[in-house]
């Protein structure tokens, strides 16, 4: 069956900047495109019923997803208005998609995302990539010499998700994948003859995190032997690492581990982060 990339909207300049970098990106990928939206009858408005409230919305669905088809005429693009609440008709169409693209307000590079409830919501549940997209983002910013930009860590199997994300979407597009690895220096308690030995014999700690960090692009390397590859390893805190990379970044590419906790679905502090603070689109990509 083949996914679709799906796209929410509600009528705001973020929604409809992620509805255009949802069809441009399903063109790159040859995928069809889904536009939905979810709405609630509101009994305060007397003098419309339920289906004629359905009208108003659908024609203001409708005339969003125009300008997407005329720019892009070989498209498929399906509209569902569906009635509920909308954190949970957006997590139901994630699951059925290739990747989930919802808008984010922002206000600048020190402000960044205004992540709201529902987005945080979706993020934390679906098990689907959800891509957060800013108001005024524009084609412009997916033009040449822009990379994608990858958080990696632990071994090959912690982000053989995110990695695939990443390569996939540079593969697409044209563009580098730069890969990011941060590291910290561990707690004296943590150091043990063994950990010590084995550091040892890469060299220290900056050459045993550059080659976890090779060991793990490698299969994604041999995959996409088109896709060209810059290697990024600093010490620091994985956000700080991250967002000092993105300067220039088209797509920043993070993972959030899908398992719940005692307290519900987490995004994780590394995206949360990103997600707040990243000028360009990003990508959260559940992982075990």
């Amino acid at each position: 069956m083949t996914r679709p990339i799906t796209a929410g909207v509600d009528g705001t300049e973020a929604s409809l900047a992620a509805l255009g970098w949802a069809g441009r990106e399903a063109v790159r990928r040859g995928l069809p495109l889904r536009v939905v939206h979810a709405w609630r009858y509101a009994e305060s408005l007397a003098t419309a019923d339920r289906d004629t409230q359905h009208g108003w919305v659908s024609e203001g669905v409708a005339e969003a997803v125009r300008s997407v088809a005329e720019r892009h005429p070989e498209l498929a693009v399906s509209v569902d208005v569906l009635e509920g609440g909308a954190a949970v008709a957006l997590a139901d169409a994630a699951a059925a998609a290739e990747m989930l693209v919802l808008g984010s307000h922002g206000h600048g590079a020190m402000v960044g995302f205004l992540l709201g409830s529902v987005g945080q919501q979706v993020i934390a549940e679906t098990a689907r990539p959800v891509v957060l997209v800013r108001a005024g983002d524009r084609p412009a910013a997916e033009a040449g010499g822009r990379d994608v930009v990858v958080g990696q860590h632990g071994g090959p199997e912690d982000s053989a998700g995110v990695l695939r994300f990443a390569f996939e979407t540079a593969a697409a597009r044209g563009a580098t994948v730069r890969a990011v690895r941060a590291w910290t220096l561990p707690p004296v308690f943590a150091y043990s003859p063994g950990s010590l030995k084995l550091l040892d014999n890469v060299g220290g700690l900056e050459p045993f995190e550059k080659k976890a960090l090779a060991e793990a692009l490698q299969p994604w390397r041999e995959r996409f032997p088109g896709v060209p590859v810059a290697e990024h390893v600093e010490m620091g805190s994985a956000g700080q690492v991250l967002l000092a990379a993105a300067g220039r970044a088209q797509l920043m590419v993070v993972g959030r581990r899908s398992h719940r906790t005692a307290v519900g679905a987490r995004i994780g502090s590394v995206a949360h982060g990103v997600l707040h603070h990243a000028a360009c689109p990003v990508a959260v990509v559940p992982h075990e």
